[in-house]
């Protein structure tokens, strides 16, 4: 299913998920070099009953510092940003930060489909999205758009997923750039942003 790669610098990492996606998150964040060249965006379904409380958590593993996104933030290398719960997180020119409290996506608020579409029409063949763990179908109009300005999308292998809703809607509509293991997620994202493969 892999593909050849498309553009050699991508520095904007998108990632989507719902309920088991924390698992990998944590995975993931903590075997990233210190030195990881790329920014990383991050929606995890949650809504206003949320404690507030996943960078922390997520922190705890990080190599990386992990923050709650805020309004016109700078997009900054070596970062990780999480939507806030019940707001939208998107980017705007020339790389900020935007939060919306507009209609939810896909019965989602933040929905992954806005951070992926708005990084797409930002930065273009910039951006990597990945797809985790997680319900519905959301997503699937994000990484259609990030595939379509050259981005790289990957997926988590659903039969490793503990909901594979949102990882098989993307397969089916999407035909993702890799389909990968949870024990190959890190290195298939530093092949994807250093542009040697997906």
């Amino acid at each position: 299913m892999d593909k050849q790669p498309k553009f050699s610098a991508r520095d904007i990492v998108v990632i989507g998920g719902s309920q088991g996606a924390l698992d990998v998150l944590r995975s993931m964040l903590g075997s990233l070099p210190r030195d990881f060249p790329a920014a990383i965006l991050i929606v995890i379904h949650s809504g206003t009953s949320s404690p507030g409380h996943l960078a922390t958590i997520l922190g705890r593993y990080s190599t990386l510092p992990v923050e709650y996104a805020c309004e016109d933030d700078q997009i900054e290398h070596g970062r990780a940003y999480l939507a806030p719960a019940d707001r939208h997180l998107e980017i705007i020119p020339p790389g900020l930060l935007h939060l919306d409290d507009g209609p939810k996506v896909r019965n989602a608020r933040p929905a992954v489909d806005r951070l992926f579409m708005t990084a797409a029409e930002v930065y273009g063949p910039r951006v990597v999205c990945l797809i985790l763990s997680g319900g519905d179908s959301d997503g699937v109009d994000g990484a259609n758009a990030v595939s379509a300005a050259d981005g790289i999308c990957l997926v988590q292998e659903p039969q490793e997923a503990v909901i594979p809703s949102m990882p098989i809607s993307v397969i089916l509509k999407d035909h993702p750039d890799a389909v990968v293991r949870k024990d190959d997620m890190t290195s298939a994202l530093l092949r994807a942003v250093n542009g040697t493969s997906a």
